[in-house]
């Protein structure tokens, strides 16, 4: 597998997860396929530096992680951050993240904090040697909208974001 979408709200009701189906059904199209990881769907242990790594799910989700080359995380926005969900997803499966090409897609509550996802793709910089792609899509409420999966601006720039991903996977690990 190339490339993994990651949905990290835990909220049913959820904007960020219809946004990571509307860039897992670009990649899935474009890249000849994508897998998407809801992590609602996974009963994940917080991270305690310990036994956590041995949880099922942790067993299971961190090989995903690992064997795709590009990740596009659907996170919301939180007191101007990535939600807990997303950083604690990071924890349980560390060093899987080594050298990944990482975009970011973002659901929030309000216009103001379009740049909250950067402490995060510093820490995956830093950490982890990850490339992160400078084109992030950021998605207020007005943006999406269930029954049409959001506007054409939106849509272009989740497209947008599904090639620049591609793209950048492409050239660093060559298929």
């Amino acid at each position: 597998m190339r490339y993994l979408v990651l949905s990290c709200s835990l909220n049913p009701k959820s904007r960020s997860r219809i946004l990571a189906r509307m860039v897992h059904q670009h990649l899935a199209t474009r890249a000849g396929g994508a897998e998407l990881v809801d992590l609602q769907d996974y009963s994940l242990p917080l991270s305690d530096a310990g036994a956590c790594y041995g949880h099922p799910h942790v067993v299971e989700l961190t090989p995903k992680v690992r064997e795709a080359k590009g990740i596009i995380v659907a996170t919301a926005i939180y007191n101007y951050d990535v939600n807990s969900a997303t950083k604690n997803f990071l924890e349980l499966t560390g060093e899987a993240w080594e050298g990944k090409v990482v975009g970011f897609i973002c659901a929030a509550g309000g216009h103001g904090s379009y740049m909250s996802v950067m402490p995060f793709a510093n820490s995956l910089m830093l950490d982890y040697r990850c490339h992160i792609i400078p084109r992030f899509v950021y998605a207020a409420p007005s943006h999406i909208d269930e029954s049409t999966f959001g506007d054409e601006v939106l849509n272009r720039r989740i497209e947008e974001l599904a090639a620049e991903t591609q793209r950048v996977t492409d050239g660093l690990f060559p298929a």
